[in-house]
């Protein structure tokens, strides 16, 4: 059997129904047996100080399934011992339990036109995205059975961005079910706390090839960023959520439900939409004013979004949809990301070099702009970033919290994401990461390229 690194058994834990949940007995070693089909893990209980184990067998669609747990062994080598059995190395893989959807591969188009944006996936530089997309969709509890074909088509971002939650949510030890077909997801934590989620996407009005098209036009100043095209596309995508009535279904009635949206409202607006949501929710922007020769953020304020339709600003800013409890975003649903997970932990493919560039976001009082970056996604710099040495799923994910909820959204449930909530009146932010990036951008070469500097890459990126 191999012994797996730590950044592929952590993909391959997300499968598990609490992903990295492992509570009180957690893994010190991971290993796959050498046909691939099964995964053994060792764990150690910290109260006791006893070892287990713990076996995950591939089924005949090449989904996860757990299918020994052993506890109690007095000693690590007592319970390395058992794991070579429980493997069954050369044995078939597990048949599909009676009942359940046998799972479509992802890669069999079954006769369909795959998108250009599926296809980018076959391509070298991809194939670390690839791989990871289709471990996530092998993880979903329960996708519905068009999944695998929306993806490969004309819904590509809307699964992509289910994949990414599902493993965002698991990565943070999250019980992840889909018991029903609306809401996507429910999530628990081990303390009891829980949560409906559905996923969303803010799509463009005109539909657009997401390869080839040109970057889109950054907002003309404050004030559109936060006010205008873009918070309006995310109005009439979250108003089309609210009018299903979520709240109201008997299993999701009484509980905190909340939305996830992220945005391909137009080409790589990811870049600059995330201000249009912020003023969309609460009303609330910001703009640059000078003060002894410094520039500093002055609070703005909006009781409507820019436009003929005077589409109101501010959900969040009053009791009228208290049954939201809050809405999750992310500026990094991508297959940039995708790439970025795994070559962070594995490195890049022969032949090579990914580079993200971006703005940290400034912690200064008053700041506004965010600070310059240029990093080697392989570097000890940019690994080191984040506390497990490699770019975590949940590293983009922010919590708008809505301080009217009916049912508010524990903070607990999403403990490694940014949350944006009410203190006196006054909306403030509260991250886990010391790193948090406003926006960025991948660039991929061959690594007998020059790599790219700061300076360059700044000169043809966003200035907003």
């Amino acid at each position: 059997m191999r012994a797996l690194p730590q950044w592929e058994f952590s993909i391959y834990a997300l499968s598990l129904p609490k992903g990295h949940g492992f509570g009180n007995r957690p893994p010190v070693g991971a290993w796959l047996s050498e046909d691939g089909l099964s995964c053994g893990i060792l764990r150690h209980d910290l109260n006791d100080r006893s070892y287990g184990v713990l076996v995950m067998r591939r089924r005949t669609d090449q989904v996860w399934t757990v299918t020994a747990e052993r506890e109690g062994y007095a000693a690590e080598k007592e319970a390395l011992a058992q794991l070579p059995p429980l493997l069954r190395d050369g044995e078939p893989p597990e048949p599909v339990s009676s009942g359940v959807m046998q799972r479509p591969a992802l890669y069999d188009l079954e006769g369909r036109t795959a998108s250009d944006v599926f296809a980018t996936l076959t391509l070298p530089s991809h194939r670390p995205a690839a791989w990871t997309l289709n471990q996530l969709y092998l993880a979903l509890p329960r996708p519905d059975r068009n999944w695998a074909g929306d993806c490969q088509t004309n819904n590509f971002h809307t699964r992509l961005w289910e994949a990414q939650l599902l493993a965002m949510f698991r990565e943070q030890g999250l019980l992840v079910t889909q018991p029903f077909e609306s809401p996507d997801f429910r999530i628990e934590n081990r303390l009891g706390g829980s949560a409906w989620v559905e996923a969303v996407t803010a799509n463009p009005a005109d539909p657009y090839n997401h390869v080839n098209a040109p970057p889109s036009a950054l907002p003309a100043d404050r004030e559109e960023a936060f006010f205008g095209a873009g918070a309006l596309r995310f109005a009439k995508t979250i108003g089309n959520k609210l009018a299903r009535n979520y709240d109201q279904l008997p299993h999701v009635k009484g509980q905190p439900f909340a939305l996830a949206i992220a945005d391909f409202q137009a080409p790589a607006s990811m870049i600059w939409s995330r201000e249009g949501l912020i003023g969309y929710l609460y009303g609330e922007g910001a703009e640059e004013v000078e003060i002894d020769g410094r520039m500093f953020a002055r609070p703005t304020k909006a009781s409507h979004l820019k436009g003929k339709a005077r589409f109101a600003a501010g959900l969040f800013a009053d009791a009228g949809h208290a049954e939201l409890s809050a809405v999750i975003f992310s500026n990094a649903c991508s297959m940039a990301k995708l790439n970025r997970v795994a070559v962070s932990g594995q490195g890049a493919p022969r032949g090579l070099r990914y580079t993200r560039i971006g703005n940290f976001f400034d912690r200064t009082p008053g700041a506004l702009r965010g600070i310059p970056f240029c990093l080697d996604v392989t570097s000890d710099e940019y690994r080191n970033l984040w506390p497990i040495g490699s770019e975590p799923w949940s590293a983009e994910i922010e919590v708008f919290h809505n301080p009217f909820a009916h049912h508010p959204l524990p903070f607990e449930l999403l403990p490694e994401a940014t949350h944006w909530f009410d203190q006196d009146g006054e909306t403030v932010c509260r991250s886990f990461y010391e790193t948090s990036i406003l926006w960025s951008q991948t660039l991929i070469q061959n690594d007998t390229d020059p790599p790219p500097t700061l300076e360059q890459l700044m000169s043809k990126s966003p200035k907003a």
